[in-house]
Parts: structure tokens; C-alpha cells; sequence
């Protein structure tokens, strides 16, 4: 990879970790599930091209995504294996369902209309998983009347639209207390008995990350890790995965603050005595959480250094007095280890006040993605 790349501030993403991380799923399930990686929002940010080379090796059944337009890059990448679109999509993309080949998710009946119609118009057919509604409440048909659209969907399945799975969202999985999850399950199995369609022929699955790690007999025939695959957490209780993304910058200057120097918007920071300051090459524009200005840290010089001021569009200052010997062009770190230290990218979430989805997804396209570890990039 051309140092260009590392001039500024990138991502690191470590392939081989990735890997192993599904691999520690298959390990939780066992043998029989499938394996369905989620690669939604550019692999959660990391690079769609880069998670697929890492994950073929380990022979998923296919990949999950929330879009069409998603499922189509996939095609382009040349990727062979069911693509499973898990959220509805919008009338405008069911032709690219069709022309692409991807198994859409369904949450009502009008919905599969459309998708028949589009189907019967390009001349190809299109395989659909029916979502069951069992307390999620964002998309989905409804458990309790599975009698009745199941009824429904069997009657406009045909040579154009073809039935072929079942599946539901756990919402309280990363929860240790097994109730909810456990009164999904029962509801998802309840409604499953009542549908006019032998058992054997739809793929029933469920599990997301959480849910693969705390209820693996509830992993159906398929499961769908998301977030655990790229190196976040799911719950403190749980097996914590490998650490797959770290998030470098370059020194931009250093420079000593006598007192009272104030830095950023707002002057909010105030150099209490003889002080001095890096610049960063990376900023809120690049993914950088704002809220990062009253708590965070980098990992600089081989120690912990604290962000000072408000954090810029394309900068971030931050204190590192009494080091001497950092310059400008050493690479300081936002996500990752750098000699004894570590940040997560958990750690870094709860300094801002959110979630590790949040922050691997937010990284801009500014940031190259630098895959490391991974034979097969």
C-alpha cells in the first residue's frame, strides 16, 4: 500500500481478525447453522471489497445486507452467494432485487405485489424471506395473524415470487436476562406452526450477534452476525471479539501554549501554564465524534494524551506536555493499540456517548481503508 494512503489519517482493518471473529460464532453455534455475515452500511464501515475477500475463506452461505442498491455492489464484486436484503426496500429498487438476484425480506402483502410485478415485467424470478414482526416493531408481519397473511403470501407465490425463508429481529438479546428473548422465540415458533408451507422448505433464522454468543439454541437454521465480526462488543458479559479497525492520524504541528493560550472555537480550552500542543490530521469531518472534546483521548508517544478545545472539521489539538519528542509527521492514534496502550473502539463510544455502531459507521470516505492481515486482499 503507497505511503499516500497513510499521509493524512486513515483505517486500519485487520482481515484475519475479521475472520476469526466468524469463525468464534460458527464455534458458538455449532455446525449445522448457516452463516450469514451482515456487510450492510459498507461492512459497517470498514469496506465492503475488504470484508468480502477476508470472509470468502470461510464459506459463508451468502451475505446480508439492508439495501438493494448494497446487494448490487456485492453482484459487482463479482460474489456468487445468496444476498439476503433484511430490511423492506422501496418500490423505485425492486427492480434492482430482480435484475441482481437477491433474496428480498417482505413486511407486507403490498409490498410483494410489487415485487411479483416486477419479477413477471424483467422475466426472472425473485426468492423472498418473509419478516415476522415478534416485537421489534419496526418492520415485519405481525405474529399474531400469521394464520391469516400467511394464507395471504401463499396464494401469490408462484413462478415469479417464490417463498423460500422466515425470519424475525431479537431486540433485547445483549440483555442477560433470557425472558424477552426467550418470549420472541416462542412467538417466532407459534407463528411458524400456522403458515400454509412445510417447514423443510423455508430458512428460519434469528440470531444476531447477541443472540448467536448468549442463545445459540435459537439459531434456526442461519445466523446473521453484525457487529461482533468487526470487532465490537456485545454485551460486557460475553466473549469480547479480536479487535479489527484502528484509526491513525498524522501529526500535523507542535507547538508550546504559554498560559492562558486558549485553542478552537469558542477559545472553551485555556493553557493553564506552559503547555504543549499537537494538531491532528483529523477532525469531525472525517467521522470524529464532537463530543469527544471534553473526554477524550488519543494514544500518542507511547502514552494517553487528552483532546484539548473543540474538535475541528479537519483538525484536533491535543496536550502532550513534557513529551519532547514528538514532531510533526508521527503517527498518533484514535482507535487501536500503540506500544502498552489500547483504545476501543467501545471505549471510544462510551466516551462519546454512544454506540461502537455508531462510530465504525461514521468513519467519512475521506478516511482510506487500509486492509492489514489479510492474505487474501
Amino acid at each position: 500500500m503507497s505511503t499516500h494512503f497513510r499521509a493524512r489519517a486513515w483505517v486500519e482493518v485487520d482481515g484475519g481478525a475479521l475472520r476469526r471473529n466468524l469463525e468464534r460464532i460458527r464455534e458458538a453455534v455449532g455446525p449445522h447453522p448457516a452463516l450469514i455475515p451482515m456487510l450492510k452500511a459498507d461492512a459497517y464501515g470498514l469496506g465492503l471489497g475488504g470484508a468480502v475477500r477476508a470472509l470468502e475463506p470461510a464459506q459463508p452461505w451468502g451475505y446480508g445486507v439492508a439495501t438493494a442498491e448494497e446487494g448490487q455492489r456485492l453482484r459487482e464484486l463479482e460474489v456468487r452467494r445468496p444476498i439476503l436484503v433484511c430490511c423492506p426496500i422501496s418500490p423505485d429498487s425492486y427492480p434492482v432485487a430482480v435484475q441482481y438476484d437477491l433474496t428480498v425480506s417482505v413486511s407486507d402483502l403490498e409490498a410483494l405485489d410489487g415485487l411479483s410485478a416486477a419479477a413477471r415485467g424483467l422475466g426472472r424470478p425473485l426468492s423472498f424471506h418473509v419478516e415476522i414482526d415478534t416485537g421489534m416493531g419496526r418492520s415485519g408481519l405481525d405474529w399474531r395473524d400469521a394464520a391469516t397473511w400467511g394464507m395471504e403470501i401463499a396464494g401469490r407465490t408462484g413462478q415469479d415470487v417464490q417463498w423460500t425463508g422466515c425470519f424475525m429481529q431479537f431486540h433485547s438479546a445483549p440483555l442477560p436476562q433470557r425472558q424477552q428473548s426467550e418470549t420472541q422465540w416462542e412467538r417466532f415458533q407459534d407463528a411458524l406452526t400456522v403458515l400454509p408451507v412445510a417447514r423443510e422448505r423455508l430458512m428460519v433464522h434469528a440470531a444476531n450477534s447477541a443472540a448467536a454468543l448468549r442463545f445459540p439454541e435459537f439459531a434456526g437454521d442461519a445466523v446473521r452476525p453484525g457487529i461482533f465480526l468487526y470487532g465490537g462488543s456485545v454485551a460486557p458479559d460475553l466473549p469480547a471479539p479480536e479487535p479489527v479497525a484502528s484509526v491513525r492520524a498524522r501529526v500535523l504541528r507542535v507547538r508550546d501554549a504559554p498560559p492562558g493560550t486558549t485553542v478552537g472555537y469558542g477559545a472553551t480550552y485555556q493553557a493553564r501554564g506552559w503547555e504543549r500542543w499537537a494538531t491532528l490530521a483529523i477532525g469531525y469531518g472525517d467521522g470524529l465524534p464532537c463530543a469527544l472534546a471534553s473526554s477524550g483521548e488519543v494514544l500518542l508517544g507511547g502514552r494517553r494524551v487528552p483532546i484539548r478545545g473543540r474538535i475541528s472539521m479537519d483538525v484536533t489539538v491535543v496536550d502532550i506536555t513534557g513529551d519532547e519528542g514528538i514532531h510533526a509527521g508521527d503517527v498518533a492514534t484514535l482507535v487501536g493499540r500503540q506500544g502498552d496502550y489500547e483504545i476501543t473502539v467501545d471505549e471510544l463510544a462510551s466516551r462519546a456517548g454512544t454506540i461502537n455502531y455508531e462510530i465504525l459507521t461514521r468513519w467519512t470516505e475521506r478516511l482510506p481503508r487500509i486492509w492489514t492481515n489479510d492474505e487474501m486482499a
